[in-house]
């Protein structure tokens, strides 16, 4: 196995998420083990269906089930407990996604000392991907792979509301 790099793929643009699923994907159909955890994320989606078919892939979602962007405690032990769970399983796999891990960090579940620590002790063959808004510079910096989403148009800012299949 080759040494395990790290991405971050962050901005305020669409498709941070979609893009680490891609590499997921890609990943797992090349015979890597792969495991996709979610922080703030606990609502059922289209990506959870999916990738729950394929025995390479362990999907984790370690959000409330109803996030409704009022932050509550319960949020920043939920974080605490996925963290610790991508520290307790990263042994085990090839790839792993700590999707929204940098909203976890900028909304104060998560300390970003505790993440940086996980990236420098992780498996050396772990190749790591973290996403969302707001990545810390901290996260930057460890990075081999850095990747800014910029956000030119939505359709939110007419009034259309996330689509399930196309948006979640």
């Amino acid at each position: 196995m080759f040494k395990g790099l790290i991405h971050v793929y962050t901005g305020n643009g669409k498709g941070k998420t979609t893009a680490a699923l891609g590499l997921t994907i890609r990943a797992a159909g090349n015979g890597l083990k792969c495991c996709f955890i979610q922080f703030i994320k606990g609502k059922p989606s289209g990506e959870m269906f999916v990738l729950k078919n394929f025995p390479q892939i362990t999907f984790i979602q370690t959000g409330r089930k109803n996030y409704d962007f009022n932050p509550t405690e319960e949020d920043k032990t939920l974080a605490e407990k996925g963290l610790k769970l991508a520290v307790d399983l990263a042994p085990r796999f090839d790839l792993m996604v700590l999707d929204e891990i940098n909203v976890a960090v900028h909304l104060k579940f998560l300390k970003t000392q505790d993440v940086v620590s996980f990236i420098k002790n992780k498996p050396e063959n772990l190749e790591l991907v973290l996403t969302g808004r707001h990545a810390p510079a901290e996260f930057i910096k460890l990075a081999d792979y850095v990747t800014h989403f910029e956000l030119i148009k939505h359709p939110y800012y007419k009034n259309i509301k996330a689509r399930k299949g196309i948006d979640y």
